[in-house]
């Protein structure tokens, strides 16, 4: 036995794994004490993020509020449409919205101006071109377009169709 003794050394000993008690005070201490410390600090957080606690005033107070929109009403259009026999008409009343109040003089003086670049361009439709959607869609992008060539500056947002009718 004493042959098996001596081939024990101080070295192989102290590499031995630990008692499995310390082992386990490792996890009671990890579980006990770093888990909830780490959930109440997502909470906290959370909860300052959200603005509960500790929200900027001063980003509330930055946020724009949004104008109403303005509308401007164009008179009603009658006008006859291209094409062989019998007769077309279209019949259309339209609002533009207007990027602001202080556009309406301005819509207003180039009115001559847009009523003539209207009256020409549906003067040449057919009543196949106002067919669907798309036909209701390809107006609004030429209305748009010729909008935009009377008041040389971007000054409606949008053409909105109140009435269309084609007899």
């Amino acid at each position: 036995m004493a042959a098996v003794d001596g081939d024990i050394s101080d070295d192989d000993v102290e590499s031995a794994p630990p008692p499995a008690k310390s082992r386990m005070a490792g996890k009671v201490l990890v579980l006990y004490v770093g888990l909830p410390l780490l959930l109440l600090t997502g909470a906290g957080v959370g909860v300052y993020m959200s603005g509960i606690l500790g929200g900027d005033a001063e980003a509330e107070q930055a946020v724009p509020v949004a104008a109403a929109p303005v509308y401007y009403d164009m008179p009603d259009f009658l006008v006859n449409l291209a094409g062989p026999p019998p007769q077309h008409y279209l019949k259309m009343r339209v609002a533009l919205q207007v990027r602001d109040k202080e556009s309406v003089p301005l819509i207003e003086a180039a009115m001559p101006r847009i009523l003539d670049g209207f009256q020409t361009f549906l003067r040449e439709l057919r009543p196949e071109d106002l067919e669907g959607s798309q036909g209701m869609l390809n107006l609004r992008e030429e209305l748009m377009r010729r909008l935009a060539l009377a008041t040389q500056e971007p000054l409606v947002k949008d053409v909105l169709f109140k009435e269309i009718i084609v007899q």
